[in-house]
């Protein structure tokens, strides 16, 4: 069983930054892949950054490469998502989730989620 619970969202300007934070509780947090989702208002979750639980690959979608940075702290239990020049359109309610699958991209193959925390960009 893991629970996840997220922080760092808010609200920025458009080129600001955030970093998102996502504390999991259970012994076997660093057998688990973790990923970052977000759901726009409307719209499907979509996949932005996963992390594998191993050597650490990470993996990105085409929308935030450049920007954003996935990594993870097993010691402390913790998976991070640094944004770097946020856009309006990045606003979203942010999920990190894990999975013991190789299909990162994919919300369903995630069997924990936290809450979300919203990020919200101005123009």
């Amino acid at each position: 069983q893991v629970q996840l619970v997220e922080s760092g969202g808010g609200l920025v300007q458009a080129g600001g930054s955030l970093r998102l934070s996502c504390a999991a509780s259970g012994r076997t947090f660093s057998s688990y892949a973790m990923g970052w989702f977000r759901q726009a208002p409307g719209k499907e979750r979509e996949f932005v950054a996963g992390i594998t639980w191993s050597v650490g690959s990470t993996y990105y979608a085409d929308s935030v490469k450049g920007r954003f940075t996935i990594s993870r702290d097993n010691a402390k239990n913790t998976v991070y998502l640094q944004m770097n020049n946020l856009k309006p359109e990045d606003t979203a309610v942010y999920y990190c989730a894990a999975t013991q699958s190789a299909r990162l991209w994919r919300p369903r193959e995630y069997n924990y989620w936290g809450q979300g925390t919203q990020v919200t960009v101005s123009s």
